[in-house]
């Protein structure tokens, strides 16, 4: 079974991370995101969980407005060749969240460590950034520095690479 929200936050605070979190209807895209932009600071996430054709599994954080080309973006992140999204079913087996809900939280999920992170390098300039924490009925605020933190606290590594144009 995939880990709950409340077993995030209880693991986060065994790290010694302090984060805020705001409660609000389900959010499924960015544009639904965007009409709490005066209530939220700091860099606010959209999430590409991407494979390629060996069957390797990225998931790539980047700003909201962030533009990224699918077409390129394996030379970047080390997929072999072309990338394409994941499927529904594998966004859960590995990382525990749904559509809508993807978020670089769902890291606490792949124990077997089969999801390689990219933190775009633009998103992580900001002091804050903001998640889904495993659901889309809520944002976390957490520093960029105690994401990286997290992110190698769930025995990943914490590639921050120029993934957006």
């Amino acid at each position: 079974m995939p880990r709950t929200e409340a077993e995030l936050f209880a693991f986060l605070a065994e790290l010694g991370i302090a984060v805020s979190t705001k409660r609000h209807p389900p959010l499924y895209t960015v544009a639904d995101s965007q009409a709490l932009r005066g209530e939220i600071a700091g860099g606010h996430t959209k999430n590409l969980f991407l494979k390629d054709k060996k069957d390797a599994f990225f998931l790539v954080t980047v700003g909201e407005d962030a533009v990224v080309d699918l077409k390129q973006i394996h030379h970047v992140i080390g997929a072999a060749g072309r990338v394409s999204f994941g499927k529904p079913e594998m966004l859960m087996e590995l990382l525990g969240v749904t559509p809508g809900a993807v978020t670089v939280f769902g890291l606490i999920n792949d124990t077997q460590h089969r999801v390689k992170v990219v933190l775009d390098e633009a998103l992580m300039r900001h002091a804050v950034i903001n998640a889904h924490p495993l659901t889309n009925e809520a944002t976390t605020s957490i520093a960029s520095g105690d994401l990286v933190r997290f992110v190698e606290a769930t025995g990943h590594d914490a590639a921050i690479l120029k993934v957006s144009a």
